[in-house]
């Protein structure tokens, strides 16, 4: 059995809201060692000038786990059971907020915990590891993620330039505020688990709300950060407790009446972390509890868009040189061009481009299964309001705030203010030929992979007009191949839309199908140079007189 650690002048006290009231615990030893009856790992916690049998806290290291609170503070947190004649066994949580001397000794309090926690314990009870064996316990999260896409996705956003990115946000942080403001009977006196805190600005809402506590969980660096800003914010710090870790792996010693989380991506699901808001619901909400946001949806509809086809395929033209420095370059053109088109693209675009009122796809975070975010298989059915080219599918979602006193959207959808997740467009490289009434089918087939994103395969068809038509005619189809992670990023000034007589004849309504809800939308203006219009329209032939010609792979 390996030597016990020995910490004095520790304080310590209960967290858990059934605690005893607290006794002067100031000047307590902490003891890391082994139960001399079955070999496990044990912290006890003595208090002074008492016979040690009398007055110990015993804690059982197998099942607890640790957090950093502060630079000398730290929340040591595991499983209870208890169990009386006739009446089956229940378990808690009980956490021990340990409070050290020195930065130094909290460091070594918090090593030691890990040490005795996983290095004590071998294939014999009590005996330590051999040297160079490590024995790893993994969380769920840590079984799906590939630890290189973890780590730097973690390290983006434990970084303050990206934090602020997202603050700045102000469709985003304002319609947040307005949800919680709004809905102050459902966070006055309750206890509220933030998500994924990040910056802990979503935590400080709440406890402006009146939350008796909140619990701000969050993984990256940026904890550091958070507990700085909350404990700048005197009137609001003591309900709120940071805890670094990830929601997979953490225990809190209470169930929660709310859970806040900001877990949306790209195309809602990007990141994969609405997995980790989902498990968090299962592992820390009470039964009736409330999520905000509660549902998501996916907006689809098909698009048109000379200019960016254009500027996508143009791309691949570099390959289509014969004499660079002596080395032909065509035989990679074919699969260049097909690379550019393996890219989602993310920005603005005017919805006037849309030929096809949307439909969409709801995700219910309340009742929904983690695993039916793996793979997502969403049929698509619409009906072309103009005839002309479709390129592709463009997506955006919202996500409802289903409080008791308001109901409050948060939308990403073109035509409303920008959000930094713009909008999401999957270019096809062979585009659709369609006339105005022409029923466009399909598939959006999103499936979930190891590197925090997904792979999309995109499947549209239309009946080809003409001779054997009404017979069921002959489909046009395309497919696409995406890699949601590797977006290409288009986010410059949008190019001017050349408003053609059908269009304006037959603008595709906003109204999505299936929903009876209009969903307002402010108008598009564009910023063009004066005078240059006709130089715009020139372009605008230009290109299409350019795309006719070009011949597809």
């Amino acid at each position: 059995m390996a030597s016990p650690d020995l910490f004095h002048d520790v304080s310590f006290s209960h967290v858990s809201a059934a605690a005893s009231p607290a006794e002067d615990t100031a000047g307590a030893t902490a003891v890391f060692g082994g139960d001399a009856s079955s070999g496990c790992p044990r912290l006890s916690l003595v208090w002074p000038g008492e016979p040690r049998a009398k007055h110990t806290l015993e804690m059982d290291l197998s099942d607890a786990q640790v957090f950093k609170l502060g630079p000398t503070e730290l929340l040591c947190v595991n499983g209870e059971s208890e169990a009386t004649d006739a009446v089956e066994e229940k378990s808690y949580s009980r956490a021990i907020k340990v409070v050290l001397r020195t930065e130094a000794e909290s460091k070594a309090f918090y090593l030691a915990f890990q040490r005795w926690k996983h290095g004590v314990i071998s294939g014999k009870a009590g005996e330590p590891l051999e040297n160079g064996v490590i024995i790893a316990s993994k969380s769920k999260f840590d079984t799906k993620i590939e630890a290189s896409s973890a780590k730097m996705y973690f390290h983006y956003y434990g970084q303050l330039l990206h934090q602020q990115n997202m603050l700045q946000d102000f469709v985003r942080t304002g319609t947040y505020y307005a949800a919680v403001m709004e809905n102050r009977s459902d966070f006055e006196g309750r206890v509220v688990v933030d998500v994924g805190a990040g910056s802990g600005i979503l935590s400080l809402f709440a406890a402006q709300a009146g939350a008796r506590h909140v619990y701000a969980v969050e993984a990256s660096e940026m904890a550091e950060h958070a507990q700085r800003l909350i404990s700048g914010n005197p009137s609001l710090r003591q309900r709120i407790t940071v805890i670094k870790g990830k929601v997979e792996e953490v225990e809190l010693p209470e169930k929660a009446d709310i859970l806040i989380s900001e877990p949306m991506g790209t195309l809602l699901v990007n990141e994969r972390m609405l997995e980790s808001y989902v498990i968090a619901r299962d592992r820390f909400l009470a039964p009736d509890g409330k999520m905000f946001p509660t549902t998501g949806r996916i907006h689809m509809a098909p698009f048109s868009d000379e200019y960016l086809y254009v500027e996508m395929a143009n791309k691949a033209l570099f390959w289509q040189q014969h004499n660079f420095f002596g080395v032909d370059l065509t035989p990679l053109h074919d699969s260049a061009f097909q690379g550019y088109f393996s890219q989602p693209v993310v920005d603005a675009f005017d919805p006037r481009l849309l030929v096809s009122p949307p439909t969409y796809h709801t995700l219910d975070f309340t009742s929904m299964k983690e695993e039916e975010l793996y793979e997502m298989d969403i049929p698509l059915n619409f009906v072309a309001s103009v005839g002309t080219r479709v390129h592709g599918l463009a997506c955006w979602f919202d996500v409802l705030f289903n409080g008791s006193m308001v109901q409050r959207w948060l939308s990403t959808a073109p035509g409303s203010p920008t959000t930094h997740w713009y909008q999401l467009r999957c270019v096809l490289s062979q585009p659709l030929y369609v006339m105005a009434g022409q029923e466009i089918t399909g598939r959006l087939h999103l499936v979930a992979h190891s590197a925090q994103s997904y792979t999309i395969y995109l499947t549209m068809s239309a009946k080809m007009w003409g001779e054997g038509a009404e017979q069921g005619g002959i489909l046009q189809t395309s497919t696409a191949k995406l890699e949601l992670k590797e977006p290409y990023y288009r986010l410059s000034q949008p190019q001017p839309y050349v408003v053609q007589d059908q269009q304006q004849q037959q603008l595709p309504s906003l109204q999505p199908q299936g929903s009876g809800q209009q969903i307002a939308r402010k108008p598009v203006a564009f910023l063009l140079p004066a005078n240059n219009s006709d130089l715009y329209n020139r372009e605008a032939q230009r290109q299409r007189r350019l795309t006719r010609t070009m011949t597809m792979p």
